[in-house]
């Protein structure tokens, strides 16, 4: 088990990363991501900490403990075990971090959960994934991914771009690995990863042979290239002001890779269109990285319906009948998702020795979750009212003592002080309405693909059979016939 200072001390590597056109030297001391860095230490110190050794950990086929990000569960209860080491994980930083280590980490492991399918394609791919696999477990690593190419003219495939090395694709190849060029997204939480796994969830078509690639490799591999988004925790100066994007800016990034070489161990498909597809579909990992997204959006969902009731005691507001009416249709959306949750547990099913969560209804909370963020969002809007604008400009306020004292004066509540309310609206702000807050709308809307990507999931998915037997059903109960030779009712 890795500490968060031993987290923190490896990102110290030399990685390539770009922002503000500037490269920088150590992503751990820079304001655009330090204290987001030292959210991401806290998650490995929790983890590591002796006190949630059962909670958090599990023993190896060696003896050893290793996260339970990492585990393979065999059962219903091992499932359960996991999820609640997952919901502990996420209450540190409420959801906000979308790309915890327990994400990527999830897709590895349904993966490997699906070693067989690896097997019948290429023994020496399944080799290394399976060696990959207890290489990330007993080290504890921190994996981003980039599995989307850029977009570009999304009309043509990866090959037809005018550039043919737009998408990150094979160059060469020889006896120690493969050479690759070209870029890829969304390296979410990449600046405070150890490795990436790179390849392509979107379907590849004919010719795009060369960008059909599953790997992995360190941050700071020879010719990788990380350039930074705009950083909302450098925009965010004060905790105080802003108490989520000042230290969960969890960052996303676009991939260049220069020529970078991948050994052959590091390489799980080669050049094969229909494994790309198959190893999300035909093993577990689809269903195991977005359960854990799930997961955590129902940590996050609490957290946000908790500032919800929080707006309405601040207001004075609470025992109005229309408003508990709101916060209780807000209660009724968050014990769905938590139903939902497990619900995939409960239906679950044996995929060989491990057991896994129900497909359907992952994609059904999937579509369903997709619509109601907005909604959860716009509400809090509603109960909070301009208490959300009319703030202190920052906390520097709090330093003149004139200031202050108007402050004390104009922001009144009958449930908190001045300095509560307007701590509390300030980490409201920044949950629904900063820029922050709106990159995070977008996420939870597109992290699972475009709305009809997971309706698709969803149509494929149903049991359409068990829904088609009961109409027919019905309708071979009763005939036309038998209803024209019964006599006629008078009129």
């Amino acid at each position: 088990m890795k500490t968060g200072e031993q987290h923190i001390a490896g990102l110290r590597d030399g990685r390539t990363v770009f922002i503000n056109g500037r490269r920088v030297d150590d992503v751990t001391r820079h304001p655009a991501f330090e204290r987001s860095v030292q959210s991401v230490g806290k998650l490995f110190d929790f983890a590591a900490a002796a006190d949630n050794r059962d909670l958090m950990t599990f023993a190896t086929p060696s003896g050893e403990r290793a996260n339970r990000i990492w585990q393979l569960p065999e059962t219903f209860d091992e499932l359960v075990e996991r999820r609640r080491a997952l919901e502990a994980w996420d209450g540190l930083h409420a959801g906000f971090l979308g790309r915890a280590p327990d994400h990527v980490a999830s897709c590895i492991a349904g993966m490997y959960m699906g070693l067989e399918v690896f097997d019948a394609y290429d023994k020496d791919r399944a080799k290394a994934l399976s060696d990959y696999y207890a290489y990330a477990r007993d080290r504890d690593l921190y994996l981003t991914y980039v599995i989307i190419n850029p977009q570009a003219d999304r009309s043509k495939g990866a090959a037809q771009q005018k550039d043919a090395f737009l998408t990150a694709g094979v160059v060469d190849q020889d006896a120690e690995g493969i050479t690759v060029r070209g870029a890829k997204m969304l390296a979410t939480g990449g600046i405070m990863a150890d490795e990436v796994f790179v390849t392509c969830i979107q379907p590849l078509q004919p010719g795009d042979e060369n960008y059909a690639l599953s790997f992995a490799i360190p941050m700071n591999s020879k010719g990788l290239t990380m350039l930074s988004r705009k950083s909302y925790e450098a925009a965010a100066p004060s905790v105080f002001d802003n108490p989520l994007a000042s230290r969960f800016d969890e960052n996303d990034a676009v991939l260049y890779f220069d020529d970078v070489k991948v050994p052959w161990e590091r390489i799980f498909i080669f050049k094969n269109l229909e494994m790309c597809q198959k190893q999300f579909h035909a093993t577990p990992a689809h269903v195991y990285q977005n359960y854990q997204a799930m997961i955590r959006l129902s940590v996050k969902a609490r957290f946000l319906i908790g500032l919800a009731r929080r707006a309405a005691e601040i207001n004075g507001v609470l025992n109005f009948p229309q408003v508990r009416e709101t916060l209780g249709q807000l209660a009724a959306e968050g014990g769905m998702i938590d139903a939902l949750v497990a619900a995939m547990e409960a239906k679950g099913y044996q995929h060989g020795r491990y057991f896994v969560p129900d497909r359907h209804t992952l994609y059904a909370a999937q579509t369903l979750t997709q619509q109601l963020y907005p909604k959860i969002l716009n509400t809090i809007r509603e109960l909070s009212g301009g208490g959300l604008i009319m703030l202190p400009s920052s906390v520097d306020d709090f330093r003149n003592p004139e200031i202050a004292a108007l402050v004390e004066r104009t922001q009144q509540s009958p449930a908190a002080s001045a300095i509560e309310k307007v701590k509390f609206y300030k980490l409201a702000w920044d949950a629904v309405g900063s820029e922050f807050a709106s990159r995070h709308q977008q996420y939870e809307m597109f992290y699972a693909g475009a709305t009809f990507v997971t309706k698709g999931h969803s149509f494929r998915c149903y049991d359409w059979n068990a829904a088609n037997t009961l109409v027919s059903r019905m309708l071979a109960d009763y005939e036309l016939a038998d209803e024209l030779n019964r006599p006629q009712a008078a009129a």
